[in-house]
């Protein structure tokens, strides 16, 4: 093949990428966004997605459309359940401290990772794809799942932005986030607000896992990646920006597609921090963030 295709290639391979990342990182940008919450395990709320999502598909009998429409709806409400529950058991009591929230859920990372090691096992499993067919392009076929994980990502980003938006709850998550204190007085249930920020961040990143595990399976380790990847979209993006996070999502997950495929992945990943080293540098608050102050 010339250039030309590999190029599309490497395109699309980077939109399936961006449109995972843009999920996961936007949950990691809205709990930071609302509640001032750096959540360290984020990722681990991510491989918990993909091991739900595994576990579900494997218990559910029927075809793999019917196993896997289980999993997408088990994996997100039984994660975001977990992450509700740690906000009010672990995050509010600490009092959404900033230091002490890092050190929270650093080590709800390791209980969580090594929990499910325990009862899950060391081992990568597969998620059957619930459809399977190929769209064929002029110089090869590409696989129609991948279209669609792009697709349904793009909608719930859509769904996403419209309840942040235009919605009566979103209106009471950006009371909440420009002054905590003052929405407390006029009556807004904060508490119920940050669980539900916390938990809707969660499931986010468990979308995300649940439409990536048919292509890369599940395993207990690969939150680790998850985790750096949405640091360095919404360092960039700016932490709390809906558009800067899939703004930035769009440019690291292409350039990691078209690198890769032209390249090495790892060079991606060093290329990809670097630009985190020069936006810290040059505008630490990222390209869409606003100034403190």
């Amino acid at each position: 093949m010339d250039l030309g295709p590999f190029l599309f290639l490497a395109t699309l391979e980077g939109l399936v990428t961006a449109s995972v990342l843009a999920l996961t990182a936007l949950g990691l940008s809205l709990v930071f966004g609302v509640m001032r919450v750096v959540n360290v395990a984020h990722g681990e709320f991510y491989m918990l997605g993909a091991v739900i999502a595994w576990f579900t598909a494997a218990t559910v009998p029927g075809p793999a459309a019917v196993s896997f429409l289980a999993a997408i709806i088990v994996a997100p409400i039984a994660v975001g359940a977990l992450a509700a529950a740690t906000d009010w058991l672990i995050l509010k009591r600490i009092n959404y401290n900033p230091e002490a929230t890092i050190v929270a859920t650093i080590g709800l990372l390791y209980m969580i990772q090594q929990a499910t090691l325990t009862f899950y096992g060391p081992d990568a499993r597969p998620v059957e794809a619930p459809i399977v067919f190929r769209i064929q392009f002029p110089w090869f076929g590409y696989s129609g799942y991948k279209i669609v994980v792009i697709g349904f990502a793009i909608l719930v980003l859509a769904l996403t932005w419209a309840v942040l938006t235009r919605s009566k709850l979103g209106l009471l998550m950006r009371a909440t986030q420009y002054d905590r204190e003052t929405a407390q007085a006029f009556g807004i249930p904060v508490d119920i607000v940050y669980a539900g920020v916390f938990a809707a961040g969660a499931m986010l990143a468990a979308i995300g896992a649940v439409l990536i595990v048919p292509i890369r399976q599940a395993h207990y380790l690969m939150g680790g990646e998850a985790l750096l990847l949405s640091f360095i979209v919404v360092i960039i993006g700016g932490l709390g920006s809906l558009r800067g996070t899939i703004v930035a999502a769009l440019f690291i997950g292409l350039s990691d597609g078209i690198i890769s495929v032209f390249f090495t992945p790892i060079l991606a990943k060093i290329l990809a921090t670097l630009l985190v080293a020069c936006v810290l540098i040059l505008r630490p608050q990222g390209l869409f963030g606003r100034a403190p102050g």
